[in-house]
């Protein structure tokens, strides 16, 4: 199936979600002055953790196409993948619609980022830009996981 653990696909997803997250932190760790703001921090934070948690899924991906083992009937793994799947794109949407919110109430609202030229908002959109398609390509991922999760529920043996 497209997307599940061990595939090419899944490759592919959990490698543009590393390199995704992995830019936004990256950018938004150089913009100047964003530790000023809690959500720019949690930004970071959560995409830390799902560059984490991409990259160990990724090898895992690497590992099982290297060796041809990539199963998508191991209930108990496939759980794993979708519960973290789901926590870390859970935190990630989180992060990127606070900073999105940020980054609107600078540029739109307040015009804090015009009477401030030294803040790099240019920065910090690219940033948030960033981490939504990170977002977006985990939840096409944990929505993968999930179905293929119910898919193979094992059956409960009655004594």
């Amino acid at each position: 199936m497209f997307g599940g653990p061990g595939k090419r696909s899944s490759l592919m997803l959990r490698t543009g979600q590393f390199l995704l997250a992995g830019a936004s932190m990256g950018i938004m760790a150089f913009a100047s002055e964003f530790s000023s703001v809690t959500a720019f921090c949690y930004l970071i934070a959560a995409m830390g953790a799902q560059c984490l948690w991409s990259f160990s899924l990724a090898c895992y991906d690497l590992r099982a196409i290297k060796f041809g083992d990539a199963n998508d009937d191991h209930y108990l793994a496939i759980s794993i993948f979708s519960i973290g799947d789901w926590v870390t794109a859970t935190l990630s949407l989180g992060a990127a619609s606070s900073s999105a919110a940020v980054v609107l109430l600078f540029t739109k609202e307040t015009k804090f980022c015009s009477l401030n030229p030294h803040l790099s908002c240019g920065m910090f959109r690219i940033s948030v830009f960033l981490a939504f398609g990170a977002w977006l390509l985990l939840a096409i991922s944990s929505h993968i996981t999930y179905w293929l999760a119910s898919k193979n529920e094992p059956e409960v043996v009655q004594l």
